[in-house]
């Protein structure tokens, strides 16, 4: 194992989203790509908006995508305790070295950092008010991706606020400190933050880890950064619409880190060989659900069909479509049918509905093209006293029957599907209609037939 450490360290405020997802892969992968180590940290000072249900949504998130930690809740570590509202001694011992340097001093009843330079009096436009700045030495930041950075702080900032409460930059630096972190990668966002946190990792004279600042993510029409009221923005919705893991995780990589090959479908494995800072993007990455969603259907299609019908079961079920009870072999032959031609599993439903049941809906348009082309029940008169005839009631054999009536009758064959597939589905499109008639059996496909024709 390496000594590279990373961390993960969100507020749990009851929403997975989709950035937090985002920095939480990109620590993991790197870990995992380094032999290191993925440190879970929980910032929980905020008590208002903190709770043991917001922390489950967290952690089962990140469980469901496949995020293990190796230190953190639930498996511990010699770095604890992992939650920061566990963490004031610490902080306090931290405050007393800044105090002891000189580097602190009390204001309006907050505890303030003193940067080190000239002090100098400017004229602040927003304020509309004279105030102190600092010529401090510009802070030079050797980002992984972003290249070399140059910042100075200009004005002393807050430690702890007025209620007792250190503020997330002094928590961070000090956690980041106490737990060993050699690598910190997390949004863009933060990049502004960071000169403030060097100035602190000087002062405690630590050498600062490396920062590696990974692009935001927009909205699908990229006007600004993507947010928890934006559609597609929480994991707990993929979950929910069954949406695989091992697809969203494999989607949510590429934003912001592509293989240099202009693959999209990877497996984990790979991913973990090929990640790293280079790989990473400076431009913003763009959400596109379209995406996500086209690979979830590439994963689902490769299921192999007893873990299908295990995850499509509960939907089904849902939609009331097959009942508990439902006979596992025939729902087995007809989601055979269906995978290839499955969007997602939220979808099944309504494209496998009328396999279980004679309540499904019949496509007004398919009918008006249909009818244009031909009439559908000369042609169904026909068809049905062969399918009646057809033993044993399987597709080649049902396929043999229809081409023998096709010739005796001066067609192709083919004029006779749009019509069949009509009469037993309502459908213009799903799963190839002959190996479907014979999944259906014949009982079922006469009895629809004979009651389209009445």
């Amino acid at each position: 194992m390496s000594n590279i450490r990373v961390r993960f360290a969100p507020s749990p405020t009851g929403f997975f989203h989709i950035g937090s997802a985002r920095t939480a892969l990109f620590n993991w992968l790197y870990a995992r790509h380094t032999g290191g180590t993925f440190v879970l940290r929980i910032e929980d000072t905020d008590k208002e908006r903190n709770s043991d249900e917001a922390l489950k949504v967290l952690l089962d998130g990140m469980k469901w995508m496949g995020l293990d930690w190796d230190e953190g809740p639930d498996v511990g570590g010699n770095y604890g305790p992992y939650f920061q509202s566990q963490r004031q001694t610490i902080y306090e011992q931290y405050l007393k070295k800044l105090q002891d340097a000189g580097r602190t001093y009390e204001k309006e009843g907050a505890i303030w950092f003193r940067l080190e330079g000239e002090r100098y009096t400017a004229y602040d436009e927003f304020h509309k008010a004279e105030i102190e700045k600092v010529k401090t030495a510009p802070i030079v930041i050797e980002d992984a991706v972003r290249g070399r950075v140059e910042r100075a702080e200009e004005k002393d900032f807050v430690l702890v606020r007025k209620d007792g409460n250190p503020v997330f930059h002094l928590v961070n630096v000090v956690d980041d400190i106490t737990m060993g972190i050699t690598h910190v990668i997390r949004g863009e966002d933060h990049l502004s933050n960071t000169s403030k946190h060097v100035e602190l990792f000087k002062a405690f004279e630590v050498e600062a880890p490396v920062f590696a600042h990974i692009p935001l993510i927009l909205k699908e029409e990229g006007s600004g950064k993507m947010s928890k009221r934006d559609k597609g923005a929480l994991i707990e919705e993929y979950e929910s619409r069954g949406f695989l893991a091992a697809a969203v995780r494999n989607y949510i990589t590429l934003l912001g880190w592509n293989p240099k090959d202009q693959r999209e479908k990877l497996d984990i494995e790979e991913i973990i060989d090929l990640f790293d800072f280079p790989g990473i993007n400076k431009g913003n990455a763009r959400f596109d659900e379209k995406k996500l969603a086209a690979l979830n259907a590439e994963y689902l299609r490769e299921l192999n069909i007893a873990s299908f019908t295990f995850l499509a079961r509960p939907f089904l079920h849902t939609a009331g479509v097959v009942s508990e009870e439902a006979d596992e072999d025939y729902l087995q032959s007809v989601l055979k049918l269906c995978q290839p031609k499955a969007r997602s599993l939220e979808s099944l439903p309504e494209l496998c509905r009328y396999f279980f049941t004679d309540e499904y809906p019949m496509d007004t348009k398919t009918a008006e093209k249909i009818i244009k082309k031909s009439d559908p029940k000369t042609l169904l008169a026909e068809v049905l006293p062969v399918l009646e005839g057809v033993e044993p009631f399987q597709h080649e054999e049902i396929k043999n029957s229809l081409e023998t009536l096709a010739q005796t009758q001066g067609h192709k064959v083919f004029v006779y599907f749009p019509a069949l597939r009509y009469a037993v589905s309502g459908q213009g499109g799903g799963p190839d209609l002959l190996p479907m008639l014979e999944v259906m059996g014949r009982k079922r496909v006469t009895k629809r037939i004979k009651e389209f024709l009445t």
